[in-house]
């Protein structure tokens, strides 16, 4: 009952934060499954939930996609998404939650040092690439792009779009390669089912709460969420 207790909670936090931060939901829930769940799982429940919310996102703001920016996120990360795979399946899982650990410190760090950089199109092609690696490799796009869109000062409109528009790609080709060859199972489909119907009323609940709370509160829980479970598995990783 404690877990299915936790992992209701990790998918309506995760859910809630998407909408009312914008972060992307895989950046949230990845870390918190991997308590739960092997890392191919982890990772495999989180692409099919992250494609589930793109798509049910999409349609309301598909005007607002900077095609050629999607254009080229696209074919960059088409460099990624095999590497990411090698780099999966080469590592242990010691070496999988540390890695999960200090890219999530990193980025909360970035994040409150207000990074910047200037965007250009061979970047974007870069950016893309990472994107594609993190998918494939530990289930999470969102940080080059977020790190990227923010420090560049990409409007909000045309980053959520656009980032949406990527993801249905980018999540799509890279369930595709980790079923192939990594395999899956009934845990990764069942839980993944269970677990939609939460999603829902996490995005209905984020908009209704972004009305009356000030986003920047919810940043400041983001920041404390990534970097305490980035600090939780750093610890896991090291002990």
């Amino acid at each position: 009952m404690g877990s299915i207790f936790l992992f209701i909670t990790i998918i309506l936090v995760a859910s809630i934060l998407q909408t009312s931060t914008g972060f992307g939901f895989s950046i949230m829930a990845t870390p918190f499954l991997l308590m739960l769940f092997l890392p191919h799982e982890a990772i495999q429940i989180n692409i099919i939930l992250s494609l589930v919310i793109s798509i049910s996102l999409i349609w309301k703001i598909k005007c607002d996609i900077d095609t050629i920016l999607l254009k080229r996120l696209t074919l960059g990360s088409m460099a990624g998404v095999p590497l990411g795979i090698s780099v999966f399946l080469s590592i242990d899982i010691t070496a999988f939650k540390l890695a999960v650990s200090i890219l999530l410190l990193l980025l909360t760090l970035l994040l409150i040092l207000n990074f910047t950089v200037k965007a250009t199109p061979v970047r974007d092609y870069i950016v893309g690439g990472l994107s594609g690696l993190l998918t494939t490799s530990i289930g999470m796009p969102g940080p080059p792009l977020l790190l990227y869109f923010t420090g560049s000062g990409t409007g909000k409109a045309k980053l959520r779009a656009t980032t949406l528009a990527f993801y249905l790609f980018i999540y799509f080709i890279s369930l595709l390669t980790q079923v192939i060859f990594v395999g899956t199972n009934k845990t990764i489909w069942s839980s993944s089912l269970y677990a939609i119907p939460i999603v829902f009323i996490g995005l209905l609940a984020g908009q209704i709460i972004f009305k009356w709370i000030p986003q920047r509160i919810f940043r400041v829980l983001s920041y404390f969420l990534l970097s305490g479970t980035g600090i939780y598995l750093l610890f896991e990783s090291l002990v």
